[in-house]
């Protein structure tokens, strides 16, 4: 079976709209998020002298993924890149500039908290969410981090440097037999 590669999304033969995305085009057409940027715009740090700041309504929306997702700063970095849905949602374009990276969501996280912005927002989306009829609970995307966890006891056996055997031989008291050195 050979596999070949496509230049990216969009040529695929085969699709369908998933619940995330689902969720994503309900809350793009639900939340006002022009009022939103006007509640922050006054804070949100303008061009000139560092780097230029990412286009706000960008930043925001990256924010409303982190809470809605339980995405920390790097989890939501990799979801953008990951996710067409959140791209899309988000307004990351790849061809034209790579996605807001971990620490760049670190620091508007920090600006809203800093300016208790974060809560005032939250509280008006749900105000406004509520006035629809809608409610939302927090999710989570499942990630696949690797994690250090203790040898299993099924392998016992070739730890303790034993031959396989059919049965584990019993010892003269008739309890299984423990490796000495565990």
């Amino acid at each position: 079976m050979s596999k070949q590669l496509t230049l990216g999304t969009g040529f695929e033969k085969f699709s369908r709209t998933t619940k995330r995305a689902k969720f994503l085009a309900e809350m793009e057409r639900i939340v006002p998020w022009a009022e939103l940027c006007r509640l922050i715009a006054p804070k949100y740090p303008k061009a000139g002298d560092g780097r230029p700041p990412k286009e706000l309504e960008m930043m925001l929306r990256v924010y409303f993924l982190q809470q809605w997702f339980n995405l920390s700063d790097p989890g939501v970095e990799e979801a953008l890149y990951d996710s067409a849905s959140m791209r899309r949602f988000a307004g990351v374009d790849l061809a034209d500039a790579p996605a807001p990276d971990e620490s760049t969501v670190l620091r508007f996280r920090h600006l809203l908290e800093e300016h208790n912005l974060g809560v005032k927002l939250f509280q008006q989306v749900h105000r406004h969410l509520e006035a629809q009829g809608v409610k939302i609970g927090t999710g989570t995307i499942v990630d696949a981090t690797i994690i250090a966890a203790p040898p299993s006891t099924k392998n016992k056996w070739h730890r303790c440097g034993w031959r396989r055997r059919a049965r584990p031989r019993r010892s003269a008291r008739g309890g299984s037999h423990r490796c000495a050195d565990r």
